[in-house]
């Protein structure tokens, strides 16, 4: 595997699968797969299979995964950190939490006639999912995801 580590959460981690997308990593995520097809994807896309099924684990044996051991999510996050020795992340925000993909930035102009009017007014960029449509924007969401990111791994927040 070259370059930064591609995940593919098993339906019992979709929580995780979001602070992943969070800080950059490529993690698909779909509750509906079977187990069997879930570790052929992950293994044909070069994937980190990460789950908290044992049985899983030891009757599919998939070539690399990781056995999630923390209930809460922004802990199986830590956990993974450390395990994977992962490298702080560079920009925050830059994968659609929805479905994975790259978002992209807008220019100010576009994003003032597509955000609701209360947020026109808020700093930092403006980014749209170029799959679902989905907007992102620094709003307090962003502010206290930050925060839970800083308080679980120190340094990790951003600005």
């Amino acid at each position: 595997m070259n370059g930064e580590p591609r995940f593919a959460a098993d339906a019992m981690l979709g929580r995780l699968a979001r602070w992943l997308r969070v800080l950059g990593h490529d993690t698909s995520y779909d509750m509906a797969l079977p187990d069997p097809v879930l570790v052929r994807l992950a293994e044909a896309q070069d994937r980190i299979l990460l789950t908290r099924d044992r049985h899983l684990l030891q009757e599919l044996k998939p070539a690399r995964a990781h056995e999630v051991r923390q209930d809460e999510p922004l802990l199986q996050l830590k956990e993974l950190v450390t395990a994977l020795e992962l490298s702080p992340p560079g920009p925050l925000f830059t994968r659609c939490l929805l479905c994975n993909a790259t978002l992209e930035v807008l220019a100010r102009a576009q994003a003032l006639a597509l955000l609701p009017e209360g947020v026109r007014d808020l700093e930092g960029p403006v980014r749209r999912c170029p799959d679902c449509g989905r907007l992102y924007w620094e709003g307090s969401h962003v502010r206290r995801m930050r925060a839970a990111l800083e308080h679980v791994l120190p340094g990790w927040g951003g600005t």
